[in-house]
């Protein structure tokens, strides 16, 4: 185990930069005057990244780092990091990493002991959030759900269970069907489309699923975020029936009494007092 301050020591530093999601005006001093110091900045699009740095009077070589060949760019960055060279990477908006490439470049540079910090900026997922009236104490975080329709419906089955806001981004092409998608498997929740965020047409659209399913698609536009309602629904706890023939079940298994009441407790979700209670009226005489 090796500790290092980030901004101290010998180890090269990658730094990611968090770009702004529509408008520019969002993009930090500090990103500045961190790119005014690297000698390469690396990008998921070099075209999208030289217009962003013309805009604030910044000229740099680019390495292209996308989906596609993001492992044989992360090659060449870890070596020019090795070498001593000063490399940033950005996405087209928002975070590297989050829905976006950079995980794999990051992971081949903590492999070879090389540090990674971040920027901050603007995060589309936080600013749909922070905006949804729904609760924000607790989310989850999905992002784009799985293209195949039967693999988004079985993710779409999975997070049907979570207490958690669900947050997840999603395109004008896919966005109806995967409203009705997500009525069908999550249930009518409220619910909440952020699109053009920070730019001028910025909108929240607010309603149950299916209402919002019933949105003319022509009028969605651009990349949006679903934040959508958490699992609000409470679980019946097992009656006692339910509990004597679980302890039955563990008993007949060859369990002793502290072992069964502690599986019938974990497996019930319901109190150990509880089931022990039970346990000693019913079979403390057996056992």
């Amino acid at each position: 185990m090796k500790r290092e301050l980030n901004f101290e020591g010998n180890s090269p530093l990658l730094y990611l930069i968090a770009t702004p999601i529509g408008n520019l005006s969002e993009f930090s001093p500090r990103a500045i005057d961190v790119i005014k110091e690297m000698d390469y900045v690396a990008a998921e699009d070099t075209r999208n990244a030289s217009a962003l740095l013309s805009r604030f009077s910044l000229s740099k070589p680019t390495i292209s780092c996308r989906e596609h060949n993001e492992e044989e760019a992360a090659s060449k960055i870890v070596e020019l990091l090795k070498e001593g060279k000063k490399v940033c990477y950005m996405s087209d908006a928002g975070y590297p990493t989050l829905s976006d490439p950079g995980e794999r470049l990051v992971a081949r540079c903590l492999e070879q002991g090389i540090k990674v910090t971040v920027v901050s900026g603007p995060s589309a997922a936080i600013n749909a959030l922070s905006c949804s009236g729904l609760d924000s104490s607790h989310f989850y975080f999905e992002g784009f759900l799985p293209a195949k329709e039967s693999e988004r419906n079985e993710e779409l089955r999975e997070l049907a269970k979570r207490k958690e806001t669900l947050i997840f981004y999603e395109s004008p092409h896919r966005i109806t069907k995967t409203l009705i998608a997500m009525a069908a498997s999550l249930g009518n929740r409220k619910a909440v489309i952020a699109r053009e965020l920070t730019k001028l047409h910025e909108e929240f659209i607010r309603g149950t699923l299916s209402e919002l399913a019933l949105e003319p698609e022509d009028s969605l536009r651009g990349e949006m975020v679903i934040v959508v309602e958490g699992n609000l629904e409470k679980e019946e706890e097992a009656d006692d029936n339910a509990i004597l023939l679980a302890l039955k079940d563990e008993l007949d298994w060859g369990r002793k009494g502290k072992e069964a009441v502690k599986n019938v407790a974990a497996n019930l979700s319901v109190p150990k007092n509880r089931v022990y209670a039970l346990y000693l009226s019913a079979f403390k005489a057996e056992n």
